[in-house]
């Protein structure tokens, strides 16, 4: 474990670099290792964004660069029990779970397991061995490293992850729950790589969640490459509920063929600074894609949601809404681009961003944008940014409704949209806890993840009586 001394981060990372790369390329093939050090090379050139760069001008980094970490470049031992760490109880709720801890696959020792019908997961690192053609085909084919200093980062010296292959036709009954815990006694920095492969008319539904165990600082740089092949479908869940004192970078690449259907939707509960990088390619007629997010943030917290869908063919449809709540001197940003490529005629796509700020100190940013080459197309986009109704809280007032119990209510109805969006009951119904939890001042950072809670809890009620409204 090496410190990196964040006063001359640049120079330190480069010195990890080489002084580390026997461990760090172990094994790759050549393609790799040439794409390592290509992006080794553009992260030089390009160093960590700062806020000359446009895409960043509302995102200082800088106050998250001035201490120091410590950077793993050993796995964890396997005999750690995963279960020691994690336990998700949500009651129903029966996922296939994998735990990455400190950046590193960990499954008791079993580093990759294939299932009866073809289903594979387990250890990024062990497939580039055990499944060569496959990470040839897909792996660093849809993460574009070279305009982005943070994905090259990551291509430089991400060393594990999780490896999801789902075969030709096979619809995948059970969801998949991929973990990231962060424990570790030392402010740490984390380069996490995962890649998903979903081969033609099949199905996955992924959970995907970032945690600590400890209130430790640290810097999580994550890179997920989806391929969803033709007819196929994806129903995707980030889920995001860190300390005050954690960075998360979370880019997702998204690589959606004919006929195929991808939904991700973004729940962000709690972290010190979160950006969240999605970028969705619809490569075949046909294609569509549900962008979703939920933001609640407070105190000093910094969330940035970053959504470029690229309409690459004709007869494609997306649609795009988030949705955010911020009080105290919370801080947000919204950037979303529509890309509508000269050839993608009968093109539909949708784009909304609202927002409510509870305090006159919390701010948000928000920049929808569309770039049409296309004449015929249905496109449109907003934004808005207010306070809570006037006159819906005197309505609700008025029916005897108290200030509090009103305000509450209101801003749950409008986070509602997006919870209700959640296609798995048993989720659906925890995350709306949690929602009402956090509304309420009482969900700082659960004990252990997101998920995470006693299956006999009571489920979270407003003490409203609703029949006087």
């Amino acid at each position: 474990m090496e410190e990196i001394a964040m006063l001359n981060i640049k120079d330190a990372i480069t010195e990890h670099y080489h002084l580390n790369l026997d461990s760090i390329g172990k094994v790759d093939n050549p393609r790799i290792a040439g794409l390592r050090k290509e992006a080794f090379e553009t992260f030089r050139l390009l160093g960590f964004p700062d806020t000359k760069v446009e895409k960043w001008r509302n995102s200082d980094l800088s106050r998250v660069l001035d201490r120091s970490y410590t950077f793993r470049v050993e796995p964890e031992p396997q005999n750690t029990n995963a279960r020691d760490l994690f336990r998700c109880e949500v009651p129903g709720f029966d996922t296939t779970s994998v735990t990455v801890l400190n950046g590193w696959y960990l499954n008791g020792g079993k580093l990759l397991t294939t299932y009866d019908n073809g289903l594979v997961i387990g250890s990024l690192r062990a497939a580039f061995t055990a499944f060569p053609d496959l990470v040839e085909k897909h792996y660093g084919r849809y993460a574009d490293f070279k305009s982005n200093g943070l994905a090259a980062l990551n291509t430089a010296l991400a060393m594990d992850g999780v490896f999801i292959y789902v075969p030709d036709n096979v619809v995948v009954e059970k969801p998949v729950q991929m973990v990231s815990l962060i424990n570790m006694k030392e402010d740490s920095m984390i380069q996490l790589r995962n890649l998903v492969i979903l081969g033609k008319n099949s199905k996955l539904t992924l959970v995907q969640c970032d945690d600590s165990i400890d209130d430790h600082r640290s810097f999580i740089n994550t890179v997920s490459e989806f391929y969803i092949g033709e007819n196929s479908h994806l129903d995707h869940y980030k889920l995001q509920n860190k300390n005050d004192h954690s960075t998360l970078i979370n880019g997702s690449w998204f690589m959606i063929e004919r006929n195929a259907n991808l939904s991700s939707n973004g729940i962000s509960l709690n972290g010190g600074f979160i950006r969240n990088e999605s970028y969705a390619r619809l490569n075949g007629s046909g294609s569509h894609a549900d962008l979703l997010g939920l933001y609640l943030m407070d105190r000093n917290q910094h969330i940035d949601n970053q959504v470029f869908v690229d309409h690459a063919v004709p007869d494609c449809t997306s649609n795009e809404s988030f949705k955010g709540i911020l009080d105290d001197h919370a801080s947000g940003v919204f950037n979303g681009h529509i890309l509508v490529r000269k050839d993608a005629q009968r093109t539909n796509a949708y784009q909304n961003n609202k927002n409510i700020l509870i305090s006159d100190k919390a701010v948000i940013d928000t920049k929808p944008f569309l770039e049409i080459y296309a004449d015929d197309v249905k496109c449109s986009h907003g934004a808005t940014v207010g306070q809570l109704d006037a006159e819906a809280m005197f309505y609700l007032r008025s029916r005897g409704i108290s200030f509090e119990n009103s305000r509450m209510l209101l801003m749950y109805a409008f986070a509602a949209d997006i919870v209700n969006k959640i296609s798995i009951d048993e989720l659906r119904n925890r995350i709306d806890d949690l929602v009402k939890k956090r509304l309420r001042g009482e969900l700082s950072i659960c004990d252990q993840c997101v998920l995470h809670c006693n299956a006999q809890e009571q489920r979270v009620a407003f003490n409203i009586d609703m029949s006087r409204i």
